[in-house]
């Protein structure tokens, strides 16, 4: 795509890094490769210049060889921070990468460092929800949820009769039905990578905690100008947080009918 002189649109490559350990250990250095044969050279690398191909290394070695000084900050100020790895722990680096645990965790964790997930099964779903049979799945999902609401607000704080439970059974059952036919247009056995049944999954959680963004493939950001500022949605994770929502627990007092 980029062509056979990809090499010099970037100021350094790194091949094989090592991660986690590129993160975790500070006396793994840099060695160059070969572009021709593809063998690593044994020799000092204190230096990483532009065009040539490196393995192995760690952050530590990487700020001493690419000489990766504060922006806030002159040669002639102080440095802000003592620790050898302060001009890398700042959300101005962004780090994408394919692999969330492997890649990003640490980044995030460790560094501060503004993450971006490529995550292929975003691309997959997104098309998947554009379908008319997903969608029509779940609207009835939708519809089924509201009525049972609606109907327990209809019968109050009473108990329910067996025709009460009776129609509620048969409803969720509906429900289930529906959630299985979104599963079978998946084409996984396993549903969604991001959903546990209805619940977010580990890897959604995740994902949220430990990436700025994701998207399908890394070619998805030419879309946007490099000072593109983006504004995510808030993540809602209660009801009560939910605009509009009706909850289904309330103080005695409340007034909510």
């Amino acid at each position: 795509v980029v062509g056979p002189e990809w090499r010099d649109q970037w100021d350094v490559v790194i091949a094989s890094a090592g991660k986690p350990a590129f993160y975790t250990e500070d006396n793994r250095p840099f060695r160059e490769v070969d572009i021709n044969t593809g063998k690593v050279k044994f020799k000092q690398v204190t230096k990483l210049e532009k065009g040539r191909v490196y393995t192995a290394g760690c952050l530590k070695e990487l700020t001493k060889c690419i000489n990766w000084s504060h922006p806030l900050f002159s040669a002639k100020d102080d440095p802000p921070y003592d620790d050898i790895y302060s001009p890398l722990t700042s959300p101005n680096v962004m780090y994408i990468g394919d692999s969330l645990f492997a890649d990003l965790v640490d980044a995030k964790r460790e560094f501060g460092w503004t993450t971006a997930a490529v995550t292929p099964e975003v691309g997959v779903e997104i098309e998947l929800q554009r379908k008319t049979e997903f969608k029509i799945a779940e609207r009835a999902i939708e519809m089924l949820l509201n009525s049972l609401r609606v109907y327990q607000r209809i019968l109050g704080t009473s108990l329910r009769s067996k025709d009460d439970l009776a129609v509620m059974d048969s409803m969720e059952r509906m429900v289930s039905a529906w959630r299985d036919e979104q599963t079978r247009l998946l084409g996984n056995p396993f549903g969604s990578v991001f959903r546990a049944r209805y619940q977010p999954s580990l890897f959604a959680h995740s994902l949220r905690r430990y990436s700025d963004l994701y998207m399908s493939n890394v070619g998805s950001l030419r879309h946007y100008s490099p000072q593109h500022r983006f504004y995510p949605e808030s993540p809602k994770l209660l009801s009560h947080e939910i605009r509009g929502s009706n909850p289904e627990c309330c103080d005695i007092d409340d007034d909510i009918w």
